[in-house]
């Protein structure tokens, strides 16, 4: 099983008062894949077929972009499970973390 996340994700997940070694242990356990033409193209149809638009939606997208792109079966982990699951539809299980 390869465990994947978007190469976007990091700007959210880096901010003051993080633990960077913790971050830094995780991350070197993830396939982070970078954020391509294709992806981001992917991620635009994704929030285009969601009905969203918008900077708020642009790093879910991306995200759901980057996991739906991968070999399934295809779980995607989130704080955000709503706007989550509106991306990826019935193609990911989405889980709350």
């Amino acid at each position: 099983m390869r465990v994947i996340t978007s190469s976007a994700t990091l700007v959210e997940a880096v901010r003051p008062g993080i633990n960077r070694p913790a971050l830094e242990w995780t991350l070197s356990r993830l396939v982070v894949e970078p954020v391509t033409d294709a992806v981001a193209r992917y991620a635009a149809a994704l929030l285009t077929d969601a009905g969203l638009r918008g900077h708020k939606y642009a790093i879910d997208s991306v995200l759901s972009a980057t996991a739906l792109a991968a070999p399934g079966p295809v779980t995607v982990l989130t704080s955000d499970p709503e706007d989550l699951a509106a991306l990826c539809g019935t193609r990911a299980i989405v889980i709350k973390v």
